[in-house]
């Protein structure tokens, strides 16, 4: 699993699956007097942590922009316990969206000034896969045709005081029709844009990583599909 809290991605690993710690420019030992903020630079491993020492990490990482921090992973004997008691510490709100392909390129949004894919929350009763064909009509003014799961992502904020835990599912999608595209512009949208896959990779700079997250899992999806 991987969180993104204030656009730093949080994984959550098996001991047993974390091998190459080569890859990690600090290590952290959580039985050894706990979390050292100060070692919260670049990309962090977190050995043997604490529940406690986990959530004073991410309300950290929630309330404050750590500038010098790229990744961290938490290496954890027991994984889906971490996972389940991560989820009982926030409000967990469900979203979706797509990324949609018209031949060689996808569709991009432009909001609050960064690049991003249409997405939004689910509505009452509604499943994954409708809300993302809803939100995507909305936000863009296109037909499309639902087809498979990209991947889910996971991001953190505080609204109201509360910590909010929002997972998005990701869905591709062929396009339809596009005679009558558009921008949502009460939705924060100020532009929409075809993109071959340089341009995507250039526009994504200026987007947030979970983003980005989601253009590699479409990719792959993609290269898969070709070569089954």
């Amino acid at each position: 699993m991987k969180i993104f809290i204030n656009d730093i991605p949080v994984s959550i690993k098996k001991l047993d699956e974390v091998q190459n710690f080569e890859q990690y420019n600090h290590i952290v030992d959580g039985k050894r007097g706990g979390i050292d903020t100060k070692k919260l630079q670049d990309d962090v491993l977190v050995i043997n942590a604490s529940k406690e020492d986990i959530d004073k990490l991410l309300q950290l990482m929630t309330k404050k922009k750590l500038k010098d921090l790229d990744a961290v992973t938490f290496a954890v004997s027991k994984r889906k316990a971490t996972i389940n008691h991560l989820k009982e510490k926030f409000n967990i709100v469900e979203a979706a969206g797509g990324v949609v392909e018209k031949g060689d390129q996808i569709l991009l949004i432009h909001r609050l000034g960064k690049w991003d894919f249409p997405k939004g929350k689910l509505e009452k009763k509604e499943t994954p896969e409708m809300a993302a064909v809803r939100e995507v009509e909305e936000e863009c003014r296109v037909k499309v045709l639902l087809g498979e799961k990209i991947c889910a992502t996971y991001h953190t904020y505080i609204m109201n005081e509360k910590y909010i835990l929002k997972k998005t599912h990701w869905y591709r999608m062929d396009l339809i029709d596009d005679s009558q595209m558009t921008p949502q512009k009460e939705e924060n949208i100020d532009e929409l844009r075809w993109m071959e896959i340089r341009d995507v990779r250039a526009s994504l700079y200026n987007s947030y990583r979970s983003i980005r997250h989601v253009a590699r899992e479409f990719y792959k999806v993609k290269r898969e599909a070709y070569n089954s």
